[in-house]
């Protein structure tokens, strides 16, 4: 995907991807990752998602990863809290109070960078990448994170009815990417009321990918 793409939509607040409440499928499924107070959460793609609140309300630690300066900007300021930022390589690093976001290519960001986590949780990363770049992506989430378990929420849609993003990911693909590593079970599948625009059914599923 162009990074302009998504730099015009934060630039122009076309930002209708962004969840006005935290995912309820989040909160329904997290217990899945059993995670531990102060445990490590990374959030690739992270936006400034309310899910990044809710996780730190429940006394974990949050790193997240995202292209756009504004949106990161925005998540601190919706926080009240004011980041020190400094450069880390080609990319920035923005920290606070048990919560780091790291700003650039995704792909610029390295394991010892990032440094350990105890999950992942990607909820708009995966589905928000074209097919020739899920493959890479997927492989290099794993290299940074040491194949820590993930919680993933994928999109089911006739693909020939919106071109996407969000791209439609079905279990197959998931399988495909991650079921060498892992073992892939999925947690809920939910529909979405009104489907997307209002007129394409569409499903939501989320994995839990455990080693």
């Amino acid at each position: 995907m162009d990074p302009d793409f998504w730099h015009r939509k934060w630039a122009t607040n076309d930002i209708g991807f962004h969840e006005s409440a935290v995912n309820p499928l989040l909160v329904r499924n997290v217990a899945a990752l059993g995670l531990a107070p102060g445990d490590r959460v990374f959030l690739p793609l992270c936006g400034k998602t309310l899910d990044i609140h809710w996780l730190l309300s429940q006394d974990h630690r949050v790193v997240g990863a995202e292209l756009s300066r504004v949106a990161v900007l925005q998540l601190f300021d919706e926080l009240g809290v004011q980041p020190e930022i400094a450069a880390a390589g080609p990319i920035e690093r923005f920290s606070a109070l048990n919560l780091d976001v790291f700003v650039g290519d995704v792909f610029a960001l390295s394991r010892d960078r990032l440094g350990a986590v105890d999950a992942v949780y990607d909820r708009a990363a995966l589905v928000a990448l074209p097919p020739d770049m899920r493959g890479r992506y997927a492989a290099h989430l794993m290299a940074i994170t040491d194949q820590a378990p993930q919680l993933l929420i994928c999109f089911e849609y006739d693909q020939a009815l919106m071109a996407g993003p969000p791209f439609a990911l079905l279990e197959d693909e998931v399988a495909r990417h991650y079921g060498e590593a892992y073992t892939v079970t999925r947690l809920e599948q939910a529909t979405i009321p009104g489907g997307f625009k209002g007129r394409i059914p569409a499903n939501e599923s989320v994995w839990l990918l455990a080693r």
